[in-house]
């Protein structure tokens, strides 16, 4: 059955963000009902048809349980990436918990960079150029939007 394992022990607050490109870092917190020595297991697919894996970089509690996961070389594609948790203890089954997610839906951008600032005093006028952000999944600019905020001194 797909809810087999004691009630409150799969795993809650599970997220993930994309950051700098192409690192995924994911956390979440053991179920509230779930035994001591549960230790918990990351699986993630990034499309239907590309191959399941394991997390290979745990992130673990002072305990030495697995509370959340590094990845990294992610790319971003047009599918949904699956995720799944599951946990083993001596105690009892575990529940799993599974989540489809959109990548570019949780990547964190970085500002833009090389930002210059040209003012002519005389025509009481400033140019201000950026460069957007990289990010992994699109090489269009059509999805950004900047807000300048200006304060005089």
């Amino acid at each position: 059955p797909v809810f087999a394992g004691m009630n409150g022990s799969a795993i809650e607050n599970f997220s993930c963000v994309i950051y700098n490109i192409f690192l995924m870092n994911c956390t979440w917190q053991a179920g509230r009902d779930a035994p001591a020595d549960t230790q918990y297991f990351l699986y993630w697919q990034k499309s239907r048809y590309h191959e399941e894996m394991e997390c290979e970089l745990y992130i673990k509690d002072e305990n030495g349980r697995n509370m959340g996961c590094m990845f990294q070389n992610v790319s971003i594609g047009t599918e949904k990436a699956y995720f799944m948790v599951n946990g083993s203890s001596k105690d009892s089954l575990i529940q799993f918990y599974e989540e489809h997610i959109d990548l570019y839906k949780i990547e964190k951008l970085m500002p833009p960079s090389r930002i210059t600032v040209n003012c002519d005093e005389i025509k009481n006028d400033c140019i201000i150029q950026w460069q957007r952000p990289q990010i992994s999944h699109s090489n269009k600019d059509k999805c950004f939007k900047y807000e300048i905020s200006i304060k005089y001194k």
